[in-house]
Parts: structure tokens; sequence; C-alpha cells
């Protein structure tokens, strides 16, 4: 043990791979022990880390004093020995690639020949037929490469790389690959959810860079998809420059843990996606409330103590217990959290009770807008209230509710109430951060059901808003559906007619009113169904 601690004390020139001296004493050390023994060296020389595997591999630590950042390549060069001399497996190559190591060399000898070979790979440069480049076994006193310069080319050609094939767009924060797991039966339902995860991300200012689907009988437990894909899509990540991997499907926590111990990417699904926009987006206190709520829920399964800050929640009264450590502790913050807040909610939930009750003394008749996020809820109660809700083109634009009153001839009004949008696949977990939306719509005399009738995908999001309300026990609500940018579909049939004829084919045989909240002199029908349904009398 103290012959490899003292590893640590030795020194390279950066511009040589290994000193001879240094290689013997790796060699010499793995005859001893029966094990790869390997060191890590930064580009400064000094060897940062040592590291001891079996006959055949040997297993990289966390590199956590170099990052890579916004570095393109780690900083660092892997020197180990193969016992049996053998080239440089699949696995080296893959931890080249994976961790973005400048070098990867490996120490050959046998008991035959005293001298010492190399095998070397580096990443390959912009253009070459591999992502890396592996060079011939050569003897190692025969090695003149000057590796701090070629390094150092190298990574300039890799950040050039980088920066020209996608630049970040103007208002993006980060860029990120979507993966998805799908079965050859829904694949078409991949496609579309897929396409709906990249509208979340744009949302979130995130730039999507690649998209990937993998067809598979059922869902990796370890990866979602397979390892060697797995590896395939980080490798492709770093190597385009993005920073995140969002999974469509939610990860559990088991999935979490094995795809952060491949990778330094930021790691999440759909789920932390839509809560993260819901944090972004929430104004009031009842909205700041529910989403906080809805977020440590979902954390709380997949704290694994890998570095997960908790400084914001630890401001609370309270010590350390005895014998607790920092995961414990994080974890009773967060349900000492989760109560505060969930009896924060119940105050205010009082208070919308209270104004509901207010609003129903008054015997006015309510109405709440439904449907798919972004169908054009926040634009239509503006239209009809010429009111002024926040609205823009984006997937979860409104979350927070807002109420206003719609006034009809002879002194007649109704209460009309615009409610956050819904999505596929949003798990219950996530249902809280609805709660006054939900509350709203339980009230409701009247659901108007809002469709983007634009949309390719309109009925499956029709067929989603419906088994969504039939959870929430509001199925037997009194519903009206409105098909909404009924401007944009004029467009639509120049380019595309039997798009346009099954739009038109299905508001004929289910009922509705088609209408563009943008103009409001498309809203009459909509108005005079609304005053038949509450004064039928005229």
């Amino acid at each position: 043990m103290h012959a490899l601690e003292r590893l640590y004390r030795r020194r390279v020139h950066p511009s040589e791979l290994c000193s001879h001296e240094l290689a013997t004493r790796l060699v010499e050390l793995s005859r001893e022990t029966g094990r790869q023994i390997g060191i890590l060296i930064a580009r400064t020389g000094v060897v940062e880390y040592v590291v001891i595997g079996d006959e055949k591999s040997l297993v990289i630590p966390q590199l956590n004093d170099y990052p890579l950042g916004r570095r393109v390549m780690r900083g660092l060069r892997l020197v180990h020995t193969h016992l049996k001399n053998e080239q440089l497996t699949e696995d080296d190559l893959a931890d080249l690639s994976l961790l973005r190591l400048d070098i990867v060399a490996a120490l050959l000898f046998s008991h035959e020949d005293p001298r010492i070979s190399v095998h070397i790979a580096r990443l390959a440069p912009p253009g070459a037929d591999r992502a890396v480049d592996v060079r011939p076994i050569i003897r190692l006193e025969r090695l003149e490469d000057d590796l701090a310069a070629e390094t150092a080319e190298l990574e300039t050609l890799l950040e050039r790389r980088i920066r020209s094939l996608s630049p970040l767009t103007p208002g993006m924060l980060e860029k990120g690959i979507l993966i998805s797991a799908a079965s050859k039966e829904s694949m078409r339902e991949a496609e579309d959810s897929i396409m709906e995860l990249r509208e979340l991300a744009r949302t979130a200012h995130i730039e999507v860079i690649d998209a990937i689907i993998q067809r598979q009988k059922a869902a990796n437990p370890r990866y979602l998809i397979g390892e060697g894909k797995m590896r395939d899509v980080i490798i492709r990540a770093l190597g385009s420059g993005a920073t995140m991997l969002i999974f469509d499907q939610e990860l559990t926590p088991a999935q979490i843990r094995s795809i952060s111990t491949m990778t330094e990417l930021k790691v999440i699904d759909r789920s932390q996606l839509i809560l993260d926009i819901f944090a972004g987006r929430a104004k009031t206190q009842d909205g700041k409330v529910q989403v906080e709520l809805a977020q440590l829920k979902y954390l709380l399964p997949r704290l694994s103590g890998r570095g997960v800050q908790m400084s914001r929640l630890m401001g609370g009264i309270g010590g350390r217990g005895p014998g607790e450590t920092k995961l414990e502790i994080d974890r009773r913050r967060i349900r000492e959290r989760i109560a505060s807040l969930e009896k924060e909610l119940k105050e205010l939930s009082r208070g919308r009770e209270e104004r509901r009750k207010k609003r129903t003394r008054r015997n006015l008749p309510i109405i709440s807008i439904v449907g798919y996020t972004n169908a054009g809820k926040s634009t239509l109660l503006n239209a009809l209230t010429q009111s002024d809700v926040f609205t823009e083109d984006l997937l979860f634009a409104t979350l927070d509710t807002s109420t206003r009153r719609l006034r009809f001839p002879r002194e007649r009004e109704v209460i009309i109430t615009d409610t956050v949008g819904f999505i596929r696949s949003l798990p219950k977990s996530l249902t809280g951060a609805f709660k006054a939306t939900l509350e709203e719509m339980q009230d409701a005399d009247l659901l108007l059901h809002i469709v983007d009738a634009s949309n390719s995908c309109f009925e499956a999001r029709i067929e989603q808003v419906e088994r969504i309300l039939d959870e929430l026990g509001l199925g037997d609500k009194q519903k009206l559906l409105v098909f909404n940018k009924s401007d944009l579909l004029q467009k639509m049939k120049k380019m595309d007619t039997i798009g346009f004829l099954k739009v038109r084919q299905y508001v004929n045989s289910r009922g509705g009113i088609m209408l563009s909240a943008c103009d409001r002199s498309t809203l009459a029908p909509l108005l005079e169904e609304l005053q038949r349904r509450f004064w039928p009398e005229g």
C-alpha cells in the first residue's frame, strides 16, 4: 500500500506520456499484485489519482476535482498496465470517450521480454471516421510525440467544431438531447410525445440539438434504454456540446443514479422538466407554494446523496440530530418543509373557498376554460373579457388561475376562469400543483374545452383532456367543445387538405364551435351558444 501511495510523489514532464522509470514501477507493482494498476496524470505532470483494478480491468473513480463543465476534454491522461500484454480494450476506449480523457494508454509487458510497449488512444479530431484515434503499438522508449502540444491542438479543434455545430440561439440557456424508449406498436405515439417534449424544452429555454427514440420490448431497468445505446448518446452529447439529457419517460431513482454514474451531464425526465417550468412561471403565492410542494415530493424518493444541494431548504430552526448523515438531514428537512407547505396550502385553500362562496351567493353561472396546454385558453379569455391575462406561444404559459366577468345583454353576466393546461403523461405526484385549478373546475356550471384545431394530434389531445377530467371526477360536467386557431386552419387548407377535412369532419360529427381567439369577429357563435345554454328563454 505504501508503494502505491508513493506514486503520488512522482512527476512527469507535461510533454511526455510517462517517464520510463515510472512505467517500470507500475509494471513491477502490477506483477507483484496480479492486478491492473493505473494512474491519472494532470497536464502539469502531477499524479492526481492512483487506481487499483483486478486482473482484467480497473474502474475509474469519480473525477470530482476535474469536472468537464464547459471544457471539452478532462485535462487528465490515464496510463495503466495490462497484465496479459493485450491491446486497449473496448472498455478502455469507452472510458476515453465517456470521460473525455486526454489520452488512454496501456503499458504492455511479458515475462519473456523485459521491454515495455505502449498502446495509445485519444479522441479523434473533427471529420475523422471514428470517435477515437487508436495509435499502433510502439516501444515506450521510441515514443517521441509532444503530447502537450498535440492535446492543446486537439482541444482547440474540438471546441471550434462544437461552436460551429450548434451555437446557442439567443434566449436559450442550455443544449439538450431528448431520449425516449418506445415499443414497436407505440412508435407513432412516441414520436408525437417527443415533439411535445421538444416544445417543453423550448419553454424551459433549452435548445434541443438531437432527439433519439429507441424501440425495445421493455424499458431497461438501469438506463431506460440499452446500455450500449446510452453510451452512444452520452458520447454524442459530449461531442456536440450538449449539457443535458432529457428523458420522455419518468425515470426511477435507480435509473437516475445509474445514468448519473455514467456521465456528468445533467439528467432529468419529463416530470422534472415540467416542474422546472412551473417553478419559473408561477406568479401568485398559491402557485408558488403548490409548485414547491410538488418539487419536494418529486425530489424526496430520488435523493441519493450524490451532491444534491439542499442549502436553500436548510435555513429553518432545528439542529443536526445525533449520528445523522447529510442525506438523512436533507430528507428530514424536506419532510419538515413539505409539512409546512401543506399547512400553508390549507390556509390559502380556505381563502379561495371564501371567494368562491361569495360568487355562489351572487348566483352567477361559472365557466371554466379547460384544454391542452398552449391551445389558446388565455387568449380566448382576453378576447371574451377584453382583459390582459399573460399569453405566449409556449407550453404552460399560464399556471395561475385568472377569473374575470363576462357580460351579456340585458345586464346578464357569468364568471369565467382560465385554468392551467393539461398535458399527456402527467404523473399523479404532480396533480397537487393543479389544486387551485381543480377547485375552480369543480364549481363550474360549464367547461369550455378549447382545442387547437391546427395541431395534427388534436384528436389524441382531446382524448387526453377527457381522460384527465374523468380521473378528476369531472367527466359528468357539462362541456362545450371550442376549436380554436381557425385562422391557422385556413392556411393549413392550402398545405394539408386531408388534415383540414379531417378537422371539419370531426367538428361536424362531434359538434362544437370553430373560432380564432385572435379575431374577436369570430366569437359571435360562441357568445350566442353560451346565452342559449344559460338563458334558453331568450
